[in-house]
């Protein structure tokens, strides 16, 4: 046999191997990336001259070694959980919603000011609190949604590349939501791009933790989001419509599936889900809305997450679980050690790498045919 035939033999059978793992053995394959990436990314840390035990000592003591600690690793998990959930409804559909981050944005800054513009109107305390919340939510979700649904229209209509399409209305996203907040959204005698803070009552209620940025409020909505998104991809129609079309597009069309509702209804509860993402984001963390480019870029590292949890809704809440770990361990790395912002955000880079090859692998070998049983 030839050395391209040898290559190409290796190459299916672990496009077999990876194409029929069960979920034990892809929650085994996770779990093996992250802890080989650490492994990689200590003997990095050691070799530009830092202690690795120091490094992963701090890393866990940020995480989980104080209740603050803990409160701020769920908020962030929080937060990852529902941008997760929202990438990986579109991945599982065979749709790449790569704009989750401006559909995040988008219903962020609509939320906050549907908040702001209601709030005359309406009591103040807890009643009045409580209905700006869900209304400040439902218009978020709203405008994500209708964000999203702008490049599904383009892909079932006009055959567009919604990678290409959600790429570029991301950085449209930025730049009028950065534009508005420096112009007609501004907060009054501002300085900075930043909106009027929203009302002292409007705010998640701090059950079991004291930290400001934090609620549980905020981790339920995340965990009710998954539990939404699970019985909508296996208990319904629309579902089995979204999950035959993404894994079989053949069949979903045999079966009478109309591929261009499907795409569109997926792409807009995806960027629902963005855009919910983005209200709790303005409620819980920042009681306002400040300029998008100082904004962590939860929807492009929810990628990551989707691909570790393998696009299926349950699998995003360890996955988010682990990033936000991973995000605030990092950041007390930076505050309590002299370790370079650069090296830790390396290390963090190489844990997303490693723990996102997989999938990706799986994702090459079903568009490309590798796989000996698929040919």
């Amino acid at each position: 046999m030839s050395r391209q035939g040898t290559v190409r033999s290796a190459l299916d059978r672990a496009a077999d191997r990876m194409l029929t793992a069960g979920v034990v053995e892809r929650l085994g394959i996770g779990i093996a990336s992250v802890v080989l990436a650490f492994v990689v990314g200590l003997c990095i840390v050691a070799a530009a001259g830092y202690s690795p035990l120091i490094f992963l000592n701090e890393m866990l003591l940020g995480a989980l070694g104080s209740q603050r600690g803990i409160a701020l690793t769920l908020r962030e998990s929080s937060l990852y959980i529902l941008t997760g959930v929202a990438v990986a409804v579109a991945f599982r559909a065979g749709i790449f919603n790569i704009g989750v981050q401006g559909q995040f944005i988008v219903g962020g800054l609509s939320a906050t000011m549907a908040i702001l513009r209601l709030a005359p109107f309406l009591p103040t305390g807890a009643v009045g609190g409580v209905a700006l919340i869900v209304l400040g939510s439902l218009v978020g979700i709203a405008v994500g949604g209708a964000y999203a649904a702008l490049p599904g229209a383009l892909k079932a209509y006009a055959d567009a590349n919604e990678i290409i399409t959600t790429i570029m209305l991301n950085f449209i996203a930025l730049g009028v939501v950065l534009y508005l907040i420096s112009g007609p959204f501004q907060g009054e005698g501002r300085q900075e791009p930043r909106t009027d803070s929203l009302p002292e009552y409007v705010e998640f209620p701090s059950l079991l933790f004291e930290t400001g940025s934090f609620s549980v409020v905020g981790l339920v909505v995340a965990l009710a989001s998954v539990a939404v998104a699970y019985v909508l991809l296996t208990r319904t129609r629309m579902g089995y419509d979204m999950v035959t079309s993404g894994k079989q597009a053949s069949a979903a069309l045999y079966s009478g599936v109309r591929a261009e509702r499907t795409i569109i209804g997926t792409m807009t509860f995806s960027g629902m889900v963005a855009g919910l993402t983005g209200a709790v984001f303005s409620i819980m963390v920042l009681g306002g809305y400040v300029d998008p480019q100082g904004i962590h870029t939860y929807g492009f590292d929810a990628i990551a997450v989707s691909l570790l949890a393998a696009n299926n809704p349950l699998g995003v809440v360890p996955a988010g679980v682990l990033f936000g770990g991973l995000s605030r361990g990092g950041s007390f790395i930076g505050i309590t050690t002299d370790i370079p912002a650069q090296l830790v955000d390396g290390v963090i880079g190489l844990v997303i790498l490693f723990v996102a090859a997989p999938e990706l692998f799986r994702m090459a070998a079903r568009r490309t045919g590798l796989g000996s049983e698929r040919r």
